[in-house]
């Protein structure tokens, strides 16, 4: 969606900490950017993360300072703030998150005026004037100092347009939600009630540092264990920022990123919407995603593992559903991000339309065992090109077969090799992970 600035480098993506200072750094430079030629506009959203208000305050500080107008959503989702931004003429809009990471972590996601991720160019610019690589940027004096607005109704437009989507009533079906004590409290159960669900919700209750702790799509069994006591038909569970959806059906069975794909894909086919009736995945989606989709004639791409990547293949060739394991789904028709909420509505469309339980549609795909280990080398490239490799990693693909699959990869942030094999059983995934790593190792 953006990269983030954040705490320890975040993840690798930036080359900063998140501090006060550089939170008004980041609004300052983005106030100026975008006011060269008129008066901007930005918007700003944010997490339940205490520290989520302080850089509020000091990215609307900064953006106001070089003369540009900050329109505040408060607690809200990123993809409503991608929807606010590219509905509402906005320059740019940011959120404040850490996404699925534990409370003491934040960050700051930056999106273009067209709902997408900030221009890499841009992004660069940001990390520069950050760390003093380039001039000081103009301070705004008096009546040009920019404003700080309170915007909640864009939020609430939002929630409209949700509750917009759906064709059928929600009457009667009993729906468990966990707002991961995230983005989603502010959000979720209102678009349900709205459209006539029985709403049973857990993990709304954020005080600043429970967001994410033991709940949520990272904690999928606590949803679980919350269907099968209620004899819920349904449940959905969201991260910190709610742009990812994992979904538990009526029997307590979790069902992924590739299951909601293949769900929702093969509806869109039958349907009539989706081109060349093609999903998008990464290279990490299960081998029963695929087998499924072999079956029934639904087509899919392979991208890098990354959202962005996903949602670039959708841009280049039109495709209307795209998305990964970890439940970060896209649907174009929609959305220029994955959208927990969104996917959730989805999810019930085709339930409805086809009076079928999320166990009965589900269960056509059938998800391998998976295992994925990391090797710390020297040489990511000498080692993985090594002969002795090689010879590994052929020896495990002609071992498994039709019924496997093997997918080495270089880590794009640490020396690291990713070693990951799909398998029948588990013990046959950690004998052939274990067989290639010994060969890394070796060499």
């Amino acid at each position: 969606m953006g990269k983030y600035f954040g705490t320890d480098g975040f993840r690798g993506e930036a080359n900063v900490k998140l501090t006060v200072e550089h939170a008004f750094k980041v609004g300052r430079y983005l106030g100026w950017y975008y006011g060269r030629e008129h008066k901007a506009k930005i918007v700003i959203g944010k997490d339940t993360r205490r520290s989520s208000y302080m850089f509020e305050y000091a990215l609307a500080a900064g953006i106001t300072a070089s003369g540009a107008d900050a329109y505040l959503l408060h607690v809200t989702t990123t993809p409503s703030v991608s929807y606010v931004v590219r509905t509402e003429g906005f320059d740019c809009g940011i959120m404040i998150s850490a996404s699925h990471n534990p409370f003491y972590d934040n960050g700051i996601k930056v999106i273009n005026g067209q709902g997408h991720k900030l221009e890499a160019e841009v992004e660069e610019k940001i990390e520069a004037y950050i760390d003093g690589k380039t001039e000081e940027r103009p301070l705004a004096t008096r009546e040009d100092i920019g404003r700080t607005i309170d915007f909640a109704a864009g939020r609430n437009r939002y929630i409209g347009y949700l509750i917009s989507l759906p064709t059928r009533s929600f009457k009667n079906i009993r729906v468990g939600l966990d707002c991961s004590n995230g983005s989603s409290s502010a959000i979720a159960k209102s678009v349900f009630d709205a459209l006539g669900a029985k709403t049973y919700v857990i993990n709304n209750e954020p005080d600043g540092t429970n967001i994410n702790t033991n709940c949520g799509s990272t904690h999928i069994e606590i949803l679980q264990k919350f269907v099968k006591e209620q004899g819920l038909d349904v449940g959905f569970a969201y991260d910190g920022d709610a742009d990812r959806c994992i979904a538990v059906d009526e029997n307590g069975e979790v069902v992924d990123g590739d299951r909601i794909l293949y769900v929702c894909g093969k509806y869109m086919m039958e349907q009539g919407a989706l081109k060349d009736n093609t999903i998008v995945t990464t290279v990490m989606s299960n081998l029963g995603l695929y087998k499924a989709c072999d079956q029934v004639g639904l087509r899919y791409e392979k991208t890098a593992v990354g959202d962005k990547y996903v949602y670039e293949n959708m841009s280049q060739n039109g495709y209307q559903l795209g998305g990964e394991q970890s439940g970060h789904i896209i649907f174009s028709k929609h959305a220029t991000t994955g959208d927990g909420i969104l996917t959730s509505l989805k999810i019930m469309e085709v339930m409805l339309e086809k009076k079928a339980s999320l166990g009965t549609l589900a269960g056509e795909v059938k998800i391998y065992p998976q295992l994925l280990q990391n090797l710390r080398v020297q040489d990511m490239d000498a080692t993985l090109n090594h002969p002795d490799v090689q010879k590994a990693i052929k020896e495990v693909e002609d071992r498994l077969g039709t019924e496997g699959r093997v997918l080495v990869r270089k880590s794009g942030t640490e020396p690291l090799l990713r070693v990951m094999v799909e398998a029948l059983s588990d013990e046959l995934c950690e004998e052939s992970v274990l067989h290639i790593i010994n060969a890394m190792k070796s060499v």
